[in-house]
């Protein structure tokens, strides 16, 4: 199956886990694409004791995890392209939901 996520936030909670259910998704075979967009591009930002975003996206990377994240977000943000925040666009987004079999939002 095909999982497309969309993060909105950079609630640490929020983002902890919906890294935690793309990774367990990814080792149980399903392929997974999260999109960044609004605060949710801010998630390199986020440092918190309890919830280690950092950790759960790293994880997510490492198991092949797509991440994509909203250009008119980081810019808006005067952010750049990263490994974790890799500029797209609407189309992409678009595209994720096209060929996602089902789409979660998270924020």
């Amino acid at each position: 199956m095909k999982f497309g996520i969309i993060i909105g936030t950079n609630e640490p909670e929020v983002v902890w886990n919906a890294f935690r259910f793309g990774s367990t998704s990814l080792k149980a075979n399903h392929e997974v694409k999260v999109f960044l967009i609004n605060k949710g591009v801010e998630i390199e930002d986020i440092k918190d004791e309890k919830y280690n975003v950092k950790e759960q996206t790293d994880l997510f990377i490492e198991n092949k995890g797509q991440i994509l994240a909203c250009g008119t977000c980081l810019k808006s943000r005067k952010k750049e392209s990263s490994n974790v925040c890799p500029i797209s666009t609407m189309k992409d987004l678009l595209n994720l939901v096209e060929e996602s079999d089902k789409v979660l939002t998270f924020g």
